[in-house]
């Protein structure tokens, strides 16, 4: 057998190596040779590597989620934590025949959750006496709440033979936008009471005088999205409780909680919103709030079996076993729950209190800082949950929005915004203090401010930009 010919100089010279073979530099491959489809599937593959620096720079053009004080969603969280959520990115959440322990633990939050609301007849030996399902975000959460309350009032009317057309749902005008979808979506009339000036949450008299017989429910929020209060949720149950008690229509509460729902049980634990009122019928809140979960988790619980009706549990046996499901998503991973499993365990009760007290107070130092200013009036002080609101006062020179896209330069995102019906010539700016933000965060963000201001104030009077000094050793 004659010897394999030796390689010519040709094939052996470095000019013949591919360019996308691992030995090319990271920035003169492909990524800088040719256009990758934007809108389009690629007609060739792309190394691995690659495709992960193409999209890794490209979402460096995203702002910093720790500096984005408009969102309540969760930015940080334990290492830990992120090890075991990305162990069960893989896990499908539905499959509770196929991954047994995923589900075992999805339970095991739902009551957990339960508990923590006083939800009435839970044994502590027995997950499943708990109603209620982990969802994704309280976006599926309203949706299920809502329809629960849609199906039993529809029950009562035909058992008196009443027409069942025109439901109507009581809510404020400061309502996540989430309930404008679910009342558009599945037909329910939207009753908005209005807020006012000074005024950011809905009374009980303009509930008892909004309610009829074709309402399904009243609304009542722990965290507005707008300032952060907390909606008299004890008053208007009494309120309701009087109504019924003369006679009148027998309307039931659902608490949106979806921002308040993992502050208020640890902050102000006697404060009665909860479950503890006997027409509170259903709860949804947002595990990746103020639960310190990544998105998307969130949960809805009912106060009993009798409050979520047996035509909205679908039984599938597809997967292998009998599945009963309640949720409008179907497949989700289960990574978000194991995510909110490991807080729970983590942290405990002694844990959440501990940092929502924490996040309390740099809210309301922040407040403190801010009030102290004589351009800025505080809405809410983050005394309810850590949610910081002001608006300008008098002709300081600036708007809200006018400081809100000056504070960007910081790498600050700080929403202004208008508020609700019929208060939209108020406009304001809100601080959202989550875990992750700290005193420290704090107090170089009321320096940026100051500074900030100085700079509008200078645009205004020369009409120039302020000056910058050049960079020097």
């Amino acid at each position: 057998m004659s010897p394999s010919p030796e390689p010519s100089s040709a094939a052996s010279s470095p000019r013949s190596i591919p360019t996308d073979t691992h030995l090319s530099p990271a920035y003169t491959g492909r990524l800088s040779t040719q256009k990758i489809p934007a809108l389009r599937m690629p007609a060739e593959s792309m190394d691995p590597d690659a495709a992960y620096r193409f999209i890794h720079d490209e979402m460096m053009f995203d702002g910093v989620s720790r500096l984005n004080l408009a969102t309540f969603v969760t930015t940080w969280m334990d290492p830990q934590a992120e090890k075991l959520m990305a162990e069960t990115f893989d896990k499908n959440m539905i499959d509770k025949d196929e991954y047994p322990a995923t589900s075992a633990i999805e339970s095991r939050c739902v009551s957990m959750v339960a508990d923590l609301f006083n939800a009435p007849d839970l044994d502590p030996t027995d997950p499943s006496s708990a109603v209620g399902v982990s969802t994704i975000g309280s976006s599926e959460a309203v949706m299920l709440a809502g329809l629960a309350m849609k199906w039993r009032w529809r029950a009562r009317r035909r058992e008196a033979g009443a027409d069942t057309h025109r439901p109507n749902l009581v809510l404020g005008s400061n309502v996540q936008v989430v309930w404008e979808k679910f009342c558009r979506y599945f037909d329910v009339d939207a009753v908005y009471l209005p807020v006012e000036p000074g005024r950011y949450v809905i009374t009980p008299d303009q509930v008892t005088a909004a309610i009829d017989e074709n309402t399904i429910g009243v609304v009542a929020i722990l965290g507005t999205t707008f300032t952060g209060e907390l909606e008299p949720v004890a008053e208007i149950v009494a309120a309701l409780d009087e109504v019924a008690a003369n006679g009148g229509v027998d309307v039931p509460v659902h608490v949106d909680a979806a921002s308040g729902g993992f502050v208020v049980p640890f902050t102000d634990p006697g404060l009665e919103w909860d479950f503890r009122l006997e027409r509170v019928v259903s709860i949804n809140a947002s595990g990746h709030k103020y639960g310190l979960t990544y998105p998307g988790i969130g949960f809805a619980v009912w106060r009993g079996k009798e409050f979520l009706p047996e035509e909205l549990v679908f039984h599938v046996n597809y997967l292998g076993g009998d599945m009963p499901t309640f949720t409008l998503n179907f497949s989700r991973p289960g990574n978000q729950v194991i995510g909110q499993y490991y807080n729970f365990l983590r942290l405990g009760f002694e844990g959440y209190r501990s940092i929502m007290t924490c996040l309390t107070e740099t809210a309301q130092w922040l407040a403190k800082q801010l009030g102290a200013m004589s351009e800025f009036e505080i809405i809410s002080d983050g005394s309810a949950i850590p949610v910081v609101t002001f608006a300008t006062t008098g002709d300081p020179g600036f708007s809200v929005f006018d400081l809100s896209r000056a504070l960007a330069a910081f790498g600050w995102q700080v929403p202004a915004y208008t508020m609700p019906d019929n208060a939209t010539d108020v406009a304001v700016l809100r601080i959202v203090v989550r875990e992750g933000f700290s005193a420290d965060m704090a107090r170089v963000l009321c320096e940026n401010i100051t500074t900030t201001i100085a700079g509008l104030r200078q645009v205004r009077a020369s009409g120039e930009l302020p000056h910058r000094n050049h960079f020097k050793h």
